[in-house]
């Protein structure tokens, strides 16, 4: 009796869950239905599977909206940003976690704060900024662009994922002679790894997917990166919607590719982090 009674006490829990499953999986499932569709068909019936499936959607979307070009430029963009991101976001962990700086409370209250700053607040003295300093219609100027605004959340994740990792192995190491950064090094990121591997995850899903600031500092339609390619299927008075979600299957793909070969090395650093807060 007392084992059915626990069986059937987890029977809400599984409900809960697969309903927040299914309300995740319908939008998704719905765009890769709509991809094979034709655009009178999805006026037709937007909800249902395709009565003919137009497989030449992705072929063609992909030479109309140039996503061998916008490709190749969101894996340079996002690339950069998560290399940068991540020293930036490391090195500064690193500080607040263990070198006991004056004021570093502060800074970690600063850096929570400022992940939750809207990046539209300051969009237009930062056009003047970069146009000032030439990087307008730069893949470099949109990276730094990118790194400051994902630096803060990096930051305090890996922060939280340092703080508690055994103080024992840092004293151990200088009293071998080790400098901070030979700790830093092989000491604070093999241990930090699944920490790393997560801040890389949410900062190049971020970065893949932004499009405010990179539709605002790139005009060159030859360093737009994928995140604005659905404007190609768009045209003064209509949209072509079968290409528009095949263009948005292609966009969603390779991430959701990357996000389920990494998945439990997401999940662990990010709920090792948050506990280790």
């Amino acid at each position: 009796m007392l084992k059915s009674g626990r069986e059937h006490s987890t029977i809400p829990n599984h409900v809960i869950l697969m309903t927040l499953a299914f309300i995740a999986f319908m939008p998704i499932a719905i765009l890769f239905m709509n991809a094979f569709k034709t655009t009178a068909e999805i006026g037709r019936n937007p909800l249902g599977m395709p009565s003919e499936w137009h497989y030449e959607n992705f072929t063609e979307a992909w030479e109309v909206g140039r996503y061998g070009t916008i490709l190749r430029n969101s894996v340079v963009i996002t690339g950069g940003t998560i290399v940068g991101t991540l020293i930036l976001a490391g090195s500064g962990a690193y500080a607040l976690a263990r070198l006991k700086l004056r004021g570093g409370d502060l800074l970690t209250f600063y850096f929570l704060v400022g992940t939750s700053v809207p990046a539209q607040l300051f969009i237009v003295p930062l056009f003047i900024m970069w146009r000032n300093f030439g990087l307008i219609n730069t893949q470099l100027g949109l990276i730094i662009i990118y790194c400051g605004l994902s630096s803060p959340f990096a930051t305090y994740l890996l922060r939280s994922y340092m703080v508690s990792l055994p103080e024992e192995f840092m004293e151990a190491a200088r009293v071998d002679g080790a400098t901070n950064w030979h700790i830093f090094r092989h000491i604070i990121m093999p241990l930090s790894w699944p920490g790393f591997v997560t801040a890389a995850l949410v900062v190049g899903l971020s970065s893949w997917n932004e499009f405010l600031f990179a539709v605002t500092f790139l005009t060159d339609p030859s360093l737009k990166p994928i995140s604005t390619g659905l404007f190609a299927f768009q045209s003064r008075y209509s949209r072509d919607w079968g290409l528009t979600n095949a263009g948005a299957v292609i966009m969603i793909l390779p991430i959701i590719i990357l996000f389920l070969i990494l998945q439990r090395r997401f999940v662990e650093g990010l709920t090792q982090g948050g506990l280790k807060a």
